[in-house]
């Protein structure tokens, strides 16, 4: 076994009982979901609680309001959560930093002793960075469908696959971008606090700045730099399909973070 496949297995174990703790949690929420999903209607309340929204609620809305007013849209809600979106986003990048991490302990020390380059430190980043992400997306959207499967009435508009998948892999590709700004960041960073705080930051200022742009015609104008931008659950949910655009966007992101760290980690001097 070389080198780079042990460092790789030891930061999957590592990372594992966040992950798969992570992951069930997910699966929970989407199967309290669909039992919310199914006492609503059973009891006829989806008509009534679009009744009672304020006006300027469903002017905001618009048509998706109606989307989301559903057995189906219900089912869908953990993709738009910002509690959900949030976890996943910080957990990509602490998993991004861990090249940091390693450096701040000094483990990096005990890494480089041996016949390993330092680009395998980043590739191992990278792997576990998206594989843990795509784990965590797909135990969600297993949730979902043993729900459906198991507590959802047979005769609910169920979601379809093709949603579910497109859902999934939209949020999927938007944590890993995430993970690819953390990544470049901590590649020029001595401590992980540094590269996670000003990640987490980014992020939420690019989430307010999409928020924003969406109900602002003036912020539309530079609402475009918010990876948020390209994230579309509203849209998907109302029955549109998934723009290759965003997906490229968001996967070009990443790979450029990835890149960068590839190039500036190379270069660093990694010394405590």
């Amino acid at each position: 076994m070389t080198g780079a496949v042990r460092l790789l297995l030891h930061s999957l174990k590592r990372s594992r009982t966040l992950v798969l703790t992570t992951g069930l949690l997910l699966a929970a929420f989407q199967v309290v979901l669909i039992l919310v999903a199914r006492s609503m209607y059973r009891s006829g309340a989806f008509a009534q609680l679009a009744n009672m929204l304020p006006p300027f609620v469903r002017a905001l809305f618009g048509p998706s309001l109606v989307s989301f007013m559903s057995f189906s849209g219900i089912v869908c809600v953990a993709y738009i959560e910002v509690a959900v979106i949030g976890a996943l986003v910080a957990i990509s990048i602490a998993l991004a930093t861990i090249p940091v991490s390693e450096i701040e302990t000094g483990f990096i020390d005990l890494i480089l002793s041996r016949p390993l380059a330092r680009h395998w430190i980043v590739t191992r980043t990278i792997v576990v960075l998206a594989l843990s992400v795509s784990v965590l997306v797909s135990m969600m959207m297993a949730g979902a469908w043993i729900g459906l499967e198991t507590l959802a009435p047979r005769d609910a508009p169920w979601p379809s696959a093709k949603l579910i998948e497109s859902l999934g892999l939209n949020l999927d590709l938007l944590a890993i971008s995430w993970g690819g700004v953390a990544m470049a960041l901590g590649s020029v960073s001595r401590r992980r606090r540094v590269p996670s705080g000003i990640a987490g930051l980014l992020a939420l200022t690019a989430y307010l700045l999409d928020y924003t742009g969406r109900m602002w015609k003036p912020a539309e104008s530079i609402a475009w730099l918010s990876p948020f931008r390209y994230y579309t659950p509203f849209d998907l949910v109302m029955g549109g399909p998934l723009p290759v655009k965003n997906l490229m966007v968001l996967a070009g992101i990443a790979a450029t973070g990835f890149a960068a760290a590839y190039v500036l980690f190379s270069r660093r001097d990694i010394s405590r």
